[in-house]
């Protein structure tokens, strides 16, 4: 009977979605464009050299020595492998979803075992510092101190869901942990040893690492574009606004304004439209706003849920770890944000360059150019790569 009701759902959902994209045209093509966009602009081009250079990491062996050497820290730390170092640095390098292509990953080379998989998946996904400074502080809130305060604390949440979730799986039987003592040239010796497993030429290596990449941000695309459409239908047949009065009591419990109710429940799908529309909220203080916007880049919205579960399919990781870590961030992160606000935001005076310091990481100005260089120069990098992905798949046609 359960699993007919969600037959039922399933197919009434998608069915009532169709009717309303021929119902509705015009915003369907707003939604699509957006999202579009998105990838386009941002998304394809930040994510893909990080994808490459991760493939080619890891058959080259390289991973496997960050593993031997970062093991005394991670193991006792998060309870996975010195491999999750790898994953959680590239994670918070490059963003969403590259915490759960990279763990997928190293699931299907068995490099880790299924419970230190979705361990890792739970915490090493998070939006990158460009994201958080460019598109939200610079680009929405027009405050560039601002993005200190919520990379904090995105990043101390994060790492607070690695210790909790540290705890997960402590009954289920999972494969000893290797005790070794540290040694690097025990380390050089398993990067030789996976460099020979390898019996691809480099030029196939590469090859292949492109195509791994761009066929996953292809669908990393589909999904942007599908939650951005679905989003601009849901306020178009007035969805937003029925659920919107009913979050409101929510915030009321947290004395904040009923304002946030829209961005809020747009952020529960799309994160960058909810923290743009945060940022526009009136009749509330920064600190409100900041709250909010951690909250929403924390749970990181359905989207990219989507995105996380679509690529652990083909392994055997379960999506509930994942979910759980979300949860558990979207509760530290404002916590975070609110006893760090002080600290790092009203006394930021005191972080603030003078005339006679010496500049160590440029002004502040270059995140707004860094992002200004990424919107304008994404799409050529993306369309060469695209140009790039079919030519390789000619080729490789042709050779069959």
């Amino acid at each position: 009977m359960q699993a007919k009701l969600k037959t039922a759902l399933l197919a009434s959902s998608i069915t009532f979605l169709t009717a309303s994209l021929i119902a509705n045209p015009q915003a369907s093509l707003e939604g699509s464009i957006r999202g579009l966009d998105m990838w386009w602009e941002v998304v394809f081009p930040s994510l893909l050299p990080f994808f490459i250079v991760s493939e080619l990491l890891i058959g080259l062996g390289v991973v496997s020595f960050i593993g031997v050497v970062l093991e005394p820290l991670m193991r006792p730390l998060f309870r996975v492998p010195g491999v999750g170092a790898f994953v959680w640095t590239m994670g918070m390098a490059s963003g969403f979803p590259s915490g759960a292509k990279l763990s997928a990953r190293l699931r299907q080379t068995k490099q880790i075992s299924r419970i230190e998989a979705e361990r890792l998946v739970s915490f090493t996904n998070s939006s990158n510092p460009l994201f958080i400074f460019g598109a939200v502080a610079v680009g929405f809130f027009h405050n560039p101190n601002l993005g200190m305060i919520l990379a904090a604390s995105h990043y101390i949440s994060n790492f607070a869901v690695g210790l909790f979730m540290r705890f997960y799986g402590a009954n289920e039987v999972a494969p000893p942990a290797p005790h070794r003592p540290f040694s690097l040239r025990y380390a050089f010796d398993m990067l030789h040893e996976k460099r020979l497993e390898e019996k691809r030429p480099i030029g196939k290596l590469i090859g292949d690492a492109i195509v791994s990449s761009i066929q996953t941000l292809l669908m990393v695309g589909g999904f942007i574009i599908l939650f951005s459409v679905v989003n601009k239908m849901l306020a178009v047949i007035h969805f937003t606004d029925a659920a919107s009065s009913i979050i409101q009591y929510i915030l009321a419990a947290f004395q904040l304004p009923g304002s946030f109710a829209a961005p809020l429940l747009s952020g529960l799908f799309e994160m960058t439209l909810g923290s743009q529309m945060t940022s526009q909220t009136g009749h509330a203080t920064l600190l409100q706003q900041a709250m909010i916007t951690s909250f929403i880049l924390a749970f990181s919205g359905l989207s990219i849920h989507a995105q996380v579960a679509s690529i652990i399919a083909d392994t055997d990781i379960r999506f509930q770890p994942y979910f759980i870590g979300r949860i558990i961030q979207s509760i530290v992160a404002p916590i975070c944000t609110y006893f760090l606000w002080q600290p790092l935001y009203e006394n930021a005076h005191s972080l603030r360059p003078h005339d006679h310091d010496i500049p160590v990481l440029g002004p502040q100005t270059d995140t707004l150019g860094a992002w200004t260089a990424m919107t304008s120069y994404g799409p050529i990098i993306t369309l060469a790569f695209l140009y790039i992905y079919v030519f390789l798949l000619f080729r490789r046609r042709r050779a069959k």
